[in-house]
């Protein structure tokens, strides 16, 4: 069996075919023009530098191409990387689906359908319901098989289902704990708070902000979907109800500073907000953990204030779920 980009050690050599997930043009300090790589198939992610690099090598080496790599497989600075030696493009002709160099969320697509399907029953307000319905229903392919972020959490194919799914689970048990909790309004929050990425990110391969994207975000994007059901429905567009299902959504990020247009001012939101926050923490961490030998540190986490997290060396619960990222 061939090996992946994950499956190399430090000194061995690499031959083989990846896909060109980012690819940057920098100047180094020596004002050396290269071309920042991160390759990517199913095992994962790696980062490589194609140095000297032409305008012909930037026009040919885009987004979403497939490679053929001959390198070594290296670190730098603790960061795993492959030196590369030879960057080929592989034909179309050459048998290969790009759908085999996408690293897929851990959860089938099919599991994580039904268990969202399972919340939106648990919906009881009808205008909530049948917003979240109709919703789910006009993004249903996108929602299933796009990325939750291009670079960080979640930024895998299903990876927008797959934080839902997993946020719906926690949401369910803190309901449980806390019988004050609005049960609807928190599960239609849990599903649509993320559903403007599918108009926001291009999609599962090499994922890219579109123009909507860069312009307006994914939370105003939302709440524009919202209003359009709404009328679509027929339903009241001046009604309580919309009003708190708009505001869900647009204070979702918790913070002025993190994007959201309004701070959380229902218990509901607040909750949303909480429960977001920490599926992106456990899945970003888990992630770096996966990448960590046993007794050592996370390299810096960026999205945890560059914090590093240790791997103990007798834990083994890492073992027990798939490979994240």
């Amino acid at each position: 069996m061939q090996k992946r980009l994950c499956d190399y050690h430090d000194g061995e050599d690499m031959d083989l075919v990846a896909l060109l997930k980012v690819v940057e043009p920098r100047t180094s300090q020596r004002g050396q023009h290269y071309l920042a790589i991160t390759f990517s198939d199913q095992s994962g992610t790696l980062r490589g530098n194609l140095w000297q690099a032409t305008k012909q090598d930037l026009a040919t080496f885009t987004p979403g191409t497939l490679v053929q790599i001959t390198g070594r497989r290296t670190t730098y600075h603790g960061q795993a990387q492959v030196t590369l030696d030879n960057l080929q493009v592989v034909g179309p002709n050459e048998g290969y689906d790009l759908g085999q160099f996408v690293r897929s969320a851990p959860l089938p697509i099919a599991e994580a359908e039904e268990g969202i399907s399972k919340k939106l029953f648990a919906i009881a307000n009808p205008t909530w319901n049948r917003i979240v319905r109709y919703l789910l229903s006009k993004w249903h392919d996108r929602f299933f098989t796009y990325p939750a972020g291009k670079s960080n959490h979640h930024a895998v194919r299903a990876g927008l289902a797959f934080h839902t799914y997993t946020m719906l689970q926690v949401a369910a048990g803190l309901c449980k704990v806390y019988p004050q909790l609005d049960e609807s309004l928190l599960y239609a929050g849990c599903i649509l708070h993320d559903m403007g990425k599918v108009i926001e990110l291009s999609g599962p391969v090499s994922t890219q902000y579109t123009k909507n994207g860069n312009l307006i975000g994914h939370l105003v994007l939302i709440d524009e979907q919202i209003v359009l059901a709404a009328q679509h429905l027929g339903l009241d567009e001046k009604s309580e109800d919309l009003l708190l299902l708009r505001h869900m959504v647009l204070a979702h990020h918790g913070q002025l500073d993190y994007g959201s247009p309004k701070r959380p001012a229902l218990l509901e939101a607040e909750i949303l907000h909480r429960i977001d926050d920490l599926d992106a923490s456990v899945y970003a961490i888990t992630a770096a953990l996966q990448k960590t030998e046993p007794g050592n540190f996370t390299n810096p986490i960026p999205a945890q204030d560059n914090r590093r997290f240790y791997r103990p060396e007798h834990n083994q619960s890492l073992r027990k779920i798939k490979r994240l990222d």
